[in-house]
């Protein structure tokens, strides 16, 4: 009889401790959720874009003057090239007279007159959307200023840096030239995070110029 008491005691100490151990498990510390991707800075996105609009790709045909910049080095357009009443060039002296629908091929040599296929240009005068020597709010603000950048919103801007051919050919410039540095998806990428979060100015940080 004592043993068969024992024995039961064996197991009722048997399945409380089971109890205690499910008690304690339904209060262990639930898994920590994953944590959302951080958003982009949006002012830091577009420290990536300045980068891109000041550099010699883009601020040569973005002076700010009336006549246009060449070269890796920045230096003022020979031939006394200028902004002419539609960017195209001055009467008489077009930039088309030069510069053809494509870039010539590598076998003509360095310092050939580049193209593209919507024709070279600079901006016209009524909005010469200068990049040279703007800090960085400065630059911001006149990108995002549809009086000053021909009549754009942010979703015809954003398509411009994605598509249009002269744009693109900063990322194919020609023989001799060096590209914009920053891959051309990375910069649209930069573009969009600035634009979808409001397009804010930061700080007047100090200018880039050729």
């Amino acid at each position: 009889m004592s043993s068969f008491r024992w024995r039961w005691v064996d197991w009722r100490t048997i399945a409380a401790s089971a109890a205690l151990a499910l008690v304690a498990c339904s209060h262990a510390p639930a898994p920590a959720p994953t944590a959302a991707p951080a958003r982009p800075d949006p002012v830091g996105s577009f420290e990536v874009v300045r980068a891109v609009l000041q550099s010699p790709r883009c601020v040569n045909c973005h002076p700010a003057g009336d006549r246009p910049l060449q070269g890796d080095d920045g230096h003022v357009h020979l031939q006394f090239v200028q902004r002419g009443p539609e960017g195209r060039g001055a009467t008489g002296l077009a930039c088309a007279t030069c510069h053809a629908r494509a870039n010539p091929p590598e076998s003509y040599g360095k310092h050939m007159p580049p193209g593209v296929s919507t024709e070279w240009r600079l901006p016209p005068p009524e909005h010469k959307m200068v990049f040279a020597g703007l800090n960085s709010r400065m630059l911001c603000e006149q990108l995002k200023d549809s009086r000053r950048n021909g009549g754009k919103n942010m979703a015809a801007l954003i398509h411009h840096v994605s598509e249009d051919p002269l744009v693109l050919w900063g990322w194919a410039p020609g023989f001799g030239r060096k590209p914009v540095p920053v891959p051309h998806a990375e910069f649209v990428r930069a573009f969009e995070a600035w634009a979808d979060a409001g397009a804010p100015c930061g700080p007047a940080r100090t200018a880039r110029t050729p």
